[in-house]
């Protein structure tokens, strides 16, 4: 039975969103009730993070790149940065990690079946996007790009289950609206968007505890 005491995470995340993500797991209000069980991230050197389609491309500091890693390991926490869709992974997802739920905030490699059909309470995807219809137009490894390139105004982080296709999976929330300065590039749109990424995770977390606490 799932409780407020025993909330397994799983984080597959990099870069800014991964790090404002993370961050709330272990030191935001709802830290004493998740037991963060492991970190997936992004080593963009590998070829199969696809780094030339994804925020990688883009001029970045390589504490960047590792500072998921790096706020992972000082904690303990168990971090992994080879193929995923591998047997050495699924037996460590599966009979160490073990999450009740995952959470991918920026993250360089699909995620299949075996994976996201493993948490009982979702694998779950942060996507930047319009608040229109959902799939989104904006679906796909560079949202913000298309965003820019578009002049939109604004934006929404949107949290939706992950499945076979590209941001395809059921939205479940929004978070608020993200107002985009003129001019900016990606990397800015992901440092100003992420600490709001974060707190779309926190509501839906506090959802999910209130839920289970009820049910108690």
């Amino acid at each position: 039975m799932i409780t407020s005491s025993t909330l397994r995470v799983a984080l597959f995340g990099s870069y800014y969103r991964g790090f404002c993500v993370l961050n709330e797991l272990l030191y935001g209000p709802l830290s004493q009730s998740i037991h963060v069980v492991g970190v997936a991230t992004d080593d963009p050197k590998e070829s199969f993070v696809n780094a030339k389609n994804r925020v990688w491309q883009y001029p970045h500091l390589e504490s960047e790149e590792k500072m998921v890693r790096k706020l992972a390991i000082s904690q303990g926490i168990e971090t992994y940065t080879e193929r995923v869709k591998t047997p050495a992974f699924y037996d460590l997802f599966e009979s160490q990690w073990r999450p009740d739920i995952c959470i991918m905030a920026t993250f360089g490699q699909r995620i299949d079946q075996r994976l996201y059909s493993y948490p009982a309470l979702g694998f779950f995807n942060l996507h930047p996007s319009d608040n229109g219809e959902w799939p989104s137009r904006y679906a796909g490894s560079n949202p913000f790009d298309q965003l820019i390139r578009e002049g939109a105004q604004s934006c929404v982080i949107s949290m939706h289950h992950v499945d076979d296709g590209f941001d395809t999976g059921k939205r479940i929330a929004v978070s608020e609206t993200i107002y985009l300065p003129h001019d900016a590039d990606v990397t800015t749109l992901h440092k100003i968007s992420s600490p709001i990424a974060a707190l779309l995770v926190r509501e839906q977390l506090q959802r999910i505890l209130q839920t289970a606490n009820r049910n108690d």
